[in-house]
C-alpha cells in the first residue's frame, strides 16, 4: 500500500523528472514569497527614508532566499534522517523521503546553499559593519536548528515563534539597516503584519502533518495544540496582520497610504474560510494561498510606505 503511495506521489511530479526540476522540488519554491516580501518592506522602508541602496538590496534579497532555501532543504534532510517524513506524509513531495534525491545529494545541496548565503552575508557586511555579521550568523544557526541539531526547534513547538522572528523582525530590519546603516524603530513595528501572516504559512503546514508528525514524535506546536487550536492560531496570526494595519496608519506611516493592505482583506477571508474547509492534502492549497496572500500584503504594503513619504 505504502509503496503505491509512493510510486503514485513520484509519478505525481513529472514521469521521470530531469535533475533540474528535482532541485527546484526541493527548494520548495511555493514557501519563497515569504522572503521576497520581507525584503521588499524592509527596502520599501529604506527608500521611503531617502537610503534606498540597489545593490545593496539585491544582496539582500539573494541572501534571504538563499536562507529560505537552506531551512527548507535542512528540513526535508533532518526529517528524513529521523524518520519524520513518512510514506504517509500528506504535504508535497519531499526529495529525500520520495528517492529522487539521495540524503547526501540534499546534504551537499544544503551546505552549498548556506555557502553562498555566506559569502552574500560577508559582502553585506562590508557594506554595513559587524552588525550584519551577527544577524547573518545567527540566522544560518537558526536555519539549521530549526529541524537539525541536538534541540530541533520546530519539534520543540518553537518552530512558530523563530519564524516571526527571522522572517519578520530580522529580515525587515536587516533589509532596511544593509542600506541605510542605521537602524529605525519603525522598521520594527512594520516588521509585525509579514511576520504574522509568514507564520501562517508554517501553521498551515503544521496543521496539515499533526497525523504523521505526532506519530514520529516531532512535537510541533500544533501537535501541541491539536487541529482545532492550531485552526485558531492561524486565524488569529491573519487577523493580527489585519488588525496592526490602522494601528501603523496612525502610530507609524501617519498616511492614509498605509491602509492600501486592506485591500487583500477580501483574499484573506477566502484563504480564512479554506483552513476551515480543508483537510489533510488540500490545505496545500491553503498554504499556497497563504503565501499568495502575503505576497499581495506585502506589496501592498510596500506601496503604501511609498507612497506616504512623497
Amino acid at each position: 500500500m505504502h509503496h503505491h503511495r509512493k510510486a503514485d506521489k513520484i509519478k505525481e511530479t513529472a514521469t521521470n523528472p530531469s535533475s533540474v526540476q528535482v532541485w527546484i522540488l526541493a527548494a520548495r519554491p511555493r514557501t519563497l514569497p515569504a522572503s521576497v516580501s520581507s525584503v521588499m518592506i524592509g527596502t520599501a522602508a529604506a527608500a521611503a527614508d531617502g537610503f534606498f541602496a540597489p545593490v545593496a538590496a539585491l544582496a539582500a534579497l539573494a541572501g534571504a532566499v538563499l536562507l529560505q532555501i537552506g531551512v527548507n532543504l535542512a528540513n526535508d534532510y533532518f526529517d528524513y534522517q529521523k524518520g519524520i517524513d513518512t510514506d504517509e506524509r500528506l504535504g508535497p513531495l519531499r526529495v529525500t523521503q520520495s528517492g529522487l534525491m539521495a540524503p547526501q545529494q540534499v546534504r551537499r545541496f544544503m551546505l552549498g546553499v548556506f555557502l553562498l548565503a555566506t559569502m552574500v552575508g560577508l559582502y553585506l557586511t562590508v557594506v554595513a559593519g559587524w552588525p550584519i555579521l551577527v544577524i547573518g550568523f545567527c540566522s544560518i544557526l537558526a536555519a539549521l536548528a530549526y529541524s537539525g541539531g541536538p534541540y530541533p526547534l520546530a519539534s520543540h513547538g518553537l518552530g512558530d515563534a523563530a519564524v516571526f522572528i527571522f522572517f519578520g523582525p530580522v529580515a525587515i530590519c536587516g533589509t532596511y539597516y544593509v542600506q541605510a546603516l542605521q537602524p529605525a524603530l519603525s522598521t520594527l513595528w512594520v516588521s509585525v503584519p509579514p511576520g504574522l501572516l509568514i507564520t501562517a504559512i508554517i501553521v498551515v503546514n503544521n496543521l496539515r502533518d499533526i497525523p504523521t508528525d505526532s506519530k514520529t514524535g516531532k512535537t510541533t506546536l500544533a501537535v501541541m495544540l491539536g487541529p482545532r487550536l492550531t485552526r485558531i492560531e492561524y486565524m488569529l496570526l491573519v487577523a493580527g496582520a489585519y488588525c496592526t494595519v490602522p494601528v501603523l496608519y496612525l502610530a507609524v506611516i501617519g498616511s492614509a497610504w498605509g491602509l492600501l493592505p486592506l485591500l487583500s482583506l477580501p483574499q484573506a477571508v477566502a484563504t480564512m474560510a479554506g483552513i476551515y474547509r480543508c483537510e489533510g492534502s488540500e490545505l496545500n492549497r491553503v498554504l499556497a494561498r497563504t503565501a499568495a496572500l502575503t505576497l499581495t500584503f506585502s506589496i501592498l504594503m510596500s506601496a503604501g510606505i511609498l507612497l506616504a513619504s512623497q
